[in-house]
């Protein structure tokens, strides 16, 4: 059975998207039953080029990604989510809609690449990509089928606080 994860930030334009690109990519890299999602509370409509750059220049097909509320994760015929990770504070600090099946959840912040100054947001981005993807390559490699909720979360605050 497909794990799926749904991973928040506010505007689903940068972090989420980064997240679920990089996620993909390894649960195709390792052969694992795994789906990330992204999606956001007040969705911007467009995802930041940056975020996009830096997904293409890790060899990432880019061209399904869009920005798109959580609300779509609330509906009847929506996946069913297993792990809902949010990646921004803002996230982290709004009321989340109840997830049906009750996911596990957890936090994991990274800074705002789109708040470095211009010149700097390629590496910004780059960097963001890196941190999230290896975290993400963590979760990847837990053995999700053989994991009991409770012990899902401990290895996930485990990941977070590496």
């Amino acid at each position: 059975m497909t794990t799926n994860v749904l991973i928040l930030c506010t505007h689903n334009s940068a972090r989420s998207v980064l997240g679920e690109g990089m996620l993909n990519h390894w649960a195709r890299r390792l052969g694992k039953d795994l789906r990330a999602f992204s999606a956001g509370s007040a969705p911007s409509g467009r995802i930041n080029p940056h975020a996009l750059q830096a997904l293409g220049d890790a060899g990432l097909d880019t061209r399904d990604f869009r920005s798109k509320s959580w609300d779509e994760f609330v509906a009847d015929d929506a996946p069913r989510m297993r792990v809902v990770i949010t990646v921004c504070d803002s996230a982290a600090a709004e009321t989340c809609p109840y997830w049906p099946g009750s996911p596990v959840q957890v936090h994991w912040g990274y800074a705002d690449p789109s708040t470095a100054p211009e010149a700097d947001r390629p590496q910004a981005f780059e960097l963001t990509r890196q941190a999230i993807g290896y975290r993400m390559l963590q979760l990847a490699l837990l053995p999700l089928a053989s994991m009991s909720d409770a012990e899902l979360q401990r290895a996930l605050e485990a990941i977070s606080a590496s």
